[in-house]
Formats: C-alpha cells, structure tokens, sequence
C-alpha cells in the first residue's frame, strides 16, 4: 500500500494531518533516493548493479558483516537481504566467509569492485550535500534539527515494536 497523496478527512487536520504529509514525504524521499543511485549508475555505465545493492554496498563500507548484522545495524532494511548479498557475491562485489564460530553464518565484505560502487555512490553524496548546501536548500543546522527530529521518531517507532506489541 502506498502513502501517496492521502485522502484526508476531517480527522486529519492539523497534527495527524501532518503526520501524515511526513509519512509520504519519508517514502516518497526513499524512492526518490533509488532512482538518484540508479540514474548515476546508469549515466556511468554500471548496468550489473541496482540502486538497493550500491547502497547495501555503501553502507557496509569497510565493514565485515553477517546478515543479520546488515538488519540489527539499520544497514539493510529488505526482507531480501540474503538474494542481494548472493548477488553480490556472484558478481563479485564481495567476499564471503563462513563464520569460524558458527558455520551456519556468513561474514561478507567489499571487493575492490565493491568499494569502487562504494566510491561511486559516497561522491554522488558529497556532490548532493555541497550542492544543497550552495543552493541554499539546506544548512548545517537545518540538517541537524532533521536528523534530530528523524531520530527521534526512530526511537518512538522503536519502542512501539518493542513495548506495545
């Protein structure tokens, strides 16, 4: 289901109302945000890869991590981590290890391939914020206030999981 352009009702005015405008707006942000990476990826030739997986990989970074790291860390939120990471693997943007602990866990992390995308992705970023920062669409502080308020929500959504229900 999609958030898209809410119908509202007389109920949701003012705060609610909002609220939800925020929601659309956070979903809208996120697609929006794919289609960026995929653009890029497209306008330099990088076919092989999708925008989920070049985030995946520029989110792990330097890292070494399972699976279910890639959840618990916030890194991927796809109910289909394992097929990208096998993707990825096969098309040689990571290594994988089975994990000498416990073998049913694999440890992945970046090839050179992998932290090239991971390169890719972390300049398209800096152009973005040098260029809402030139443009005047954001500052540093209206940044921080977003991020404060984002965070915020994060660990109210959060607790809701973990307490309610």
């Amino acid at each position: 289901m999609s958030m898209h352009a809410p119908l509202a009702t007389p109920a949701q005015t003012g705060f609610l109302g909002a609220y939800l405008e925020s929601l659309s707006m956070v979903e809208r942000l996120h697609r929006l945000l794919l289609d960026v990476i995929k653009d890029e990826f497209e306008r330099l030739g990088i076919l092989d890869i999708n925008a989920v997986q070049a985030l995946l990989l520029f989110n792990i970074g330097e890292n070494e991590v399972t699976a279910g790291e890639l959840k618990s860390r916030g890194y991927y939120q796809g109910s289909n981590v394992s097929y990208n990471l096998k993707k990825l693997v096969d098309m040689g943007y990571m290594h994988h290890q089975r994990c000498e602990i416990d073998r049913r866990s694999v440890r992945v992390r970046l090839t050179e391939k992998g932290r090239n995308v991971r390169k890719t992705v972390d300049q398209l970023f800096l152009r973005h914020a040098e260029g809402l920062e030139r443009q005047g669409v954001m500052d540093a502080d209206g940044v921080d206030r977003m991020n404060h308020s984002l965070k915020r929500i994060e660990r109210f959504w959060t607790d809701q999981i973990r307490y309610i229900y």
